[in-house]
């Protein structure tokens, strides 16, 4: 069930990756993160206490399961997971790989950037784009979701 004006209810919110009855999962267009991710809740709820216990469970198992993807796949220097709502008072949570030699690192990916992103090392994360979401297909499909 959408809400009029939601950008998350009218809109995949990135480039889709995965969708099931609940959840989704879109890769975010966010220059020099190739691999920001965010797992978004189908209907409109703003809070992540409004979902039931079972959505709040498979929710993070899917927050969990994008996670790990991007652990074996990419080898991250950290995994940041957010859940704001400020912009968009929509249940999502941001799941970005963060390396060492991204722009912001090790500040937010909100902060101001300290350097420019290496294109190189962006264009090795993105080579590996379509494997990192198989991977993560796969798991998300394990949650029986």
């Amino acid at each position: 069930m959408g809400a009029p004006g939601c950008s998350l209810c009218e809109t995949d919110g990135g480039v889709l990756v995965y969708r099931a009855a609940r959840f989704r999962v879109v890769r975010a267009e966010e220059p020099g993160f190739p691999a920001f991710y965010r797992v978004i809740w189908n209907d409109h709820a703003a809070e992540f206490s409004d979902l039931d216990t079972g959505g709040q469970r498979l929710c993070l198992d899917a927050v969990v399961a994008v996670e790990q993807a991007l652990r074996e796949q990419l080898r991250p220097t950290k995994v940041n997971l957010a859940s704001l709502g400020n912009m968009v008072a929509h249940v999502h949570w941001h799941v970005i790989a963060r390396f060492d030699w991204d722009s912001h690192f090790p500040s937010p990916v909100w902060a101001a950037a300290q350097r420019a992103s290496p294109a190189d090392r962006c264009a090795g994360v993105e080579a590996l784009r379509d494997q990192t979401e198989a991977l993560m297909v796969r798991k998300l499909q394990a949650l029986g979701a």
